[in-house]
């Protein structure tokens, strides 16, 4: 039988990996006596683990919610999502930066070395993007390897899908890379590989849930400056089209709209709203396109007055082009 202390971890172990717990069955999976069990369990309580008895023909135990926080146990798996969840806790907005910094330290103190290894090995950066929704799934492997080769500077070699059957492309043969990977990147809920590739001499950004490396490594290399020196202005700036670094987007134009700016403003993003009256407003809105940009004033449903640049209002008269060969239909053979 187990000494009573590393029983007791065991019990506590078992209680959270399962709401509900027959008393049997917990006493089967200890080797101990029902008797032992409950006292035990006792001993659980008086070190403040709220532990419920459930009645009924199969009466057990259940580990309940209580008014402060015990010790809690978690398996290596758990601990090192627990330290990545933590990592990449910035990107969610929700102010609680300080809060993950410091508990990210106290879970990554009482550690194994092992884990501690695994942690310090994954250099994470994360980015607020738009608003969290589902996403594909990231293979654990996968993220261990770009990690590892991010720590090490290694080479690497792997294939990356252009589209995956969800994004509404199957079969896309994947494009085999070589590149230099320098970050791993975490922003609106995706993984994201930021790396220099070998064979296009430039850098890219690569989504990691495409992405299949093939072993082993490659020589290892010396650190670039990405343009900006800052990965998470460099990522920003590359969703928003640019190149170079820059963080804002490449293409910027005012219009009025004719709607009150409390409607627009909720809507408006990273835009700025200005009130013109009670039913009129100027809108600032960046984009990455003259294009998209002119199609982003349409999305709100109202009148329209361009105010510029030149470029925006010719985004719109090629938009109305377009349009009106749309609404008219497939032209005859």
């Amino acid at each position: 039988m187990q000494k009573t202390s590393a029983r007791l971890l065991s019990l506590l172990s078992l209680l959270q990996a399962r709401r509900d717990w027959p008393g049997a069955v917990l006493a089967e999976r200890l080797d101990v006596s029902p008797r032992t069990l409950r006292r035990d369990v006792d001993r659980l309580r008086e070190l403040g683990y709220p532990v419920l008895a459930v009645k009924g023909p199969d009466g057990g135990y259940r580990l309940d919610a209580g008014t402060r926080l015990p010790p809690l146990l978690f398996d290596d798996e758990q601990a090192v999502a627990l330290a990545v969840a933590l990592r990449t806790a910035a990107a969610t907005g929700a102010g609680i930066e300080d809060g993950a910094a410091r508990a990210l330290a106290t879970v990554r103190q009482v550690m194994p070395a092992r884990l501690r290894h695994r942690i310090d090995a994954l250099p994470v950066v994360s980015v607020a993007g738009s608003a969290p929704r589902p996403q594909p799934q990231v293979d654990t492997g996968v993220l261990t390897a770009l990690s590892a080769a991010v720590h090490a500077r290694e080479v690497m070699r792997f294939d990356h899908s252009p589209a995956r059957p969800e994004d509404g492309a199957p079969g896309a043969v994947p494009a085999s890379r070589r590149v230099e990977p320098h970050h791993l990147v975490a922003r609106g809920g995706r993984w994201y590989l930021v790396a220099w590739d070998l064979d296009r001499e430039d850098w890219r950004v690569f989504r990691a849930d495409r992405i299949t490396p093939r072993t082993p490594t490659g020589p290892r290399f010396g650190p670039r400056d990405l343009p900006g020196e800052d990965v998470a202005a460099f990522l920003t700036g590359r969703f928003r089209g640019s190149d170079d670094g820059a963080t804002d987007w490449p293409c910027r134009g005012e219009a009025v709209l004719h709607l009150p700016a409390s409607a627009v403003s909720p809507h408006a993003g990273d835009g700025t709203v200005e009130a013109l009256g009670p039913d009129r407003c100027r809108l600032t809105l960046g984009s990455w396109s003259w294009p998209s940009l002119a199609a982003a004033f349409c999305l709100f449903g109202s009148d329209v007055e361009v105010v510029g640049p030149p470029a925006l209002r010719e985004a719109f008269a090629g938009l109305a082009d377009r349009c009106a060969r749309a609404a008219a239909g497939p032209a005859a053979p």
